[in-house]
């Protein structure tokens, strides 16, 4: 047996504050647990309680197995933290309509007049008033004699032109000009009633009897207009004489509705 001071030498050079013997020695005291624990620290010097030295143990012990600590896992370089993606709702794309472009406002000049029982809506070819030598003046009356009506008309009111205003913000679209014609010769037909109302040329015939180039030589029923019968400008009749025998065929389908 080591005497007790040396073994105390021997343990303090090693650091080995408690060790226990592999196997139980023979005749040995039994081991007690608070050895076992961890050394207490004084709060006020701040150093190590030595706990009791353990009894005389025999030479050939060793110290006990270390106890197996809990791994910790470190993360490697690069790895990726796992997280749990989190679902994003995105707002729904909004359509978005169209701007809406203003239809450019037509261009056109038509004078009202009135023959015997007929009113007249006449395209002017040139934008002006009818003088007496013009072409399409002179077309005109022909028209009147061969429909059996006054071959003078009688001017009612002022050629309406469109666009009304060269600048500002008014709406002035072909619905605004077909609005526009329309009152107008209502209010016209108001004042002098007609039995038929003659609708002369392309812009007559789409704003105020809302027809088309397929609409020529027929006979039309239009709202607060009555009756009314489109034919060919007279610019059109003179560019192309064999339209005039067309108007000449339809004209004796209608002329009874002035005649009668």
């Amino acid at each position: 047996m080591i005497p007790e001071l040396r073994r105390r030498a021997y343990l303090g050079a090693m650091q080995v504050a408690s060790w226990l013997p592999r196997t139980v020695l023979p005749f040995a005291a039994p081991s007690r647990p608070e050895l076992l624990e961890p050394p207490q620290v004084d709060a006020a010097a701040d150093t190590p309680v030595e706990p009791v030295a353990a009894p005389a143990v025999a030479r050939d012990t060793a110290p006990a197995p270390p106890v197996e600590r809990p791994k910790i896992e470190v993360p490697r370089p690069g790895a990726q933290p796992r997280q749990v993606a989190a679902v994003v709702e995105e707002p729904a794309p909004v359509e978005e309509k169209p701007a809406r472009v203003a239809a450019p406002p037509p261009r056109f000049a038509l004078q009202l007049l009135r023959a015997g029982d007929c009113a007249l809506l006449v395209e002017l070819p040139t934008g002006q008033p009818f003088q007496s030598r013009d072409p399409a003046y002179i077309l005109l009356k022909d028209l009147l004699r061969a429909a059996g009506l006054p071959d003078s008309p009688q001017l009612l009111g002022e050629p309406v032109r469109w666009p009304l205003l060269v600048r500002g913000n008014l709406d002035q679209g072909p619905e605004a000009a077909l609005e526009f014609v329309q009152s107008f010769v209502a209010a016209r037909l108001e004042e002098q009633p007609s039995t038929c109302l003659w609708l002369v040329g392309l812009p007559a015939i789409r704003f105020a009897g809302e027809g088309d180039e397929h609409s020529y030589n027929r006979e039309l029923q239009i709202d607060g207009l009555g009756a009314c019968w489109a034919l060919p400008g007279l610019e059109l009749l003179m560019e192309e004489p064999a339209r005039k025998r067309e108007l000449w065929q339809a004209m004796q389908r209608v002329r009874q509705r002035w005649l009668a």
